[in-house]
């Protein structure tokens, strides 16, 4: 924790020196000339990186970064553009033999201005094409599902679908219907953002787990949390604060197809509390049981469907029970939330553009970019509400399930950042998708 706190001080640093003390342009060229050495092959990085930087990230676990670059995207053949913020920091571009990847680098200001920062911004796929995309979301192992649609006045229009009403697990992605409950209501005067609200019932993980029981919050910084950092007891404080019968209205008001399937919305301690082993009879009951069943379950066994049963570790490694205890959408139900969203959703919008999903450089393409997913083993879902800079709305909703393994999440996340850079891109002419 030292150790990046440093070079978090050396990156602010180095944004902001002092003339006398700022690097050089060729000091800067010469670090980005380097980098695809770097990358192309181990060794040398005690000469490139600074002493810190390596006690935060260690030689092996850069090369191992490294070559998942080399696997992902080929061999790294050029530099292409340089360009800096300032004297210390900008973007240089990396040319693979399969896509250009951007990375911000921030040198060290005194000579020999050693790198003391560098991450990945973003990538580009070389003479990409939504064909290319598609094929590669449908090789993937196990279900996948995903829809592209063009949001307008007459609703959602797909441009490009897969298995678009297949019905997946999705993961954190349920959390979209409590924002959209909490923005139909403080828009129909029933509630208000500033309205304090104790948190609680707390969930097994996340930031707010470790709050005191009863803090009080308001449903602006519980919606944010729930959104932007996908906390689960901020989720299960508001399903329950707002009501789960006006959240679970909220699956007929956005158009999902089979609402009742998809109901009651369970707290994320409800969920994995029935995948727990100790009550494998209770997720066989909910799994064989009606809506009406199922609804009087949850109130009957609430004393075994809390936080404190569930034990993280057992279901933290494999998919467990991602068809029985879960929450289910298929694409285009998701761009039908996401679409009353743009449309109904006022200052819910900003929450969910706090954090975009994909790397900033590519989420910068847009003018605004909405996103919320989910993951847990076996499941993966992402969801992108967008404008284009020409002023045009678009959805994407992608799932992934596959109860026999854990997935490649990062793998999943650059196929969804594909199809938006290809929107950005001005690619939807119909001789592009």
């Amino acid at each position: 924790m030292r150790h990046v706190a440093v070079v978090l001080i050396l990156l602010a640093m180095s944004l902001f020196p002092s003339p006398s003390r700022a690097a050089s342009d060729p000091a800067y060229r010469m670090r980005a000339d380097q980098l695809l050495g770097i990358l192309s092959a181990p060794g040398r990085e005690e000469n490139f990186f600074s002493t810190l930087f390596l006690d935060a990230v260690p030689i092996d676990r850069w090369r191992v970064v490294a070559a998942e670059l080399r696997a992902a995207h080929g061999r790294p053949v050029a530099v292409g553009a340089v360009s800096r913020s300032s004297p210390t920091a900008g973007q240089v571009e990396i040319r693979y033999e399969r896509a250009t990847i951007g990375f911000s680098l921030v040198v060290a200001p005194e000579a020999p201005n050693p790198v003391v920062g560098l991450h990945v911004v973003g990538a580009k796929a070389m003479n990409d094409t939504p064909d290319k995309v598609a094929a590669e979301i449908a090789a993937l192992p196990g279900a996948t599902a995903f829809a592209v649609a063009r949001l307008d006045d007459s609703g959602p229009s797909l441009i490009r679908a897969h298995r678009a009403n297949a019905r997946m697990a999705i993961a954190s992605s349920f959390k979209l219907l409590i924002l959209a409950e909490a923005a139909r209501a403080t828009a129909a005067g029933e509630r208000h953002w500033t309205d304090v609200m104790p948190l609680g019932p707390k969930s097994f993980s996340g930031r707010l787990a470790e709050w005191p029981d009863q803090a009080p919050m308001t449903l602006h910084s519980l919606a944010t949390a729930m959104i932007a950092e996908s906390d689960n007891s901020a989720a299960d404080t508001l399903l329950l604060a707002l009501g789960r019968a006006k959240v679970d209205a909220m699956l007929s008001a956005t158009g999902h197809a089979d609402p009742a399937s998809a109901m009651p919305v369970l707290t994320t301690a409800e969920t994995f509390a029935l995948k727990m082993p100790a009550n494998r009879d209770l997720l066989a009951r909910y799994a064989a049981a009606s809506l009406d069943q199922r609804r009087l379950l949850l109130k009957d066994e609430a004393a075994r469907l809390t936080a404190g049963q569930v034990d993280v570790g057992s279901v933290a490694e494999v998919p467990t029970a991602i068809g029985e205890a879960e929450w289910f959408a298929s694409p285009r139900d998701m761009i039908g939330l996401l679409d009353w969203l743009r449309v109904h959703g006022g200052d819910a919008l900003p929450i969910m553009a706090v954090n975009p999903g994909i790397p900033p450089a590519d989420a910068k393409r847009w003018r605004y970019l909405g996103y919320k997913g989910g993951s847990e083993p076996g499941v993966m879902a992402i969801n992108l509400l967008a404008q284009g800079q020409d002023g045009r709305w678009y959805a994407i909703s992608a799932s992934w399930n596959n109860p026999a393994a854990r997935l490649d999440e990062g793998r999943f996340t650059a196929l969804v950042t594909r199809l938006m850079n290809l929107l950005s891109d001005g690619g939807t002419t119909a001789a592009r998708w």
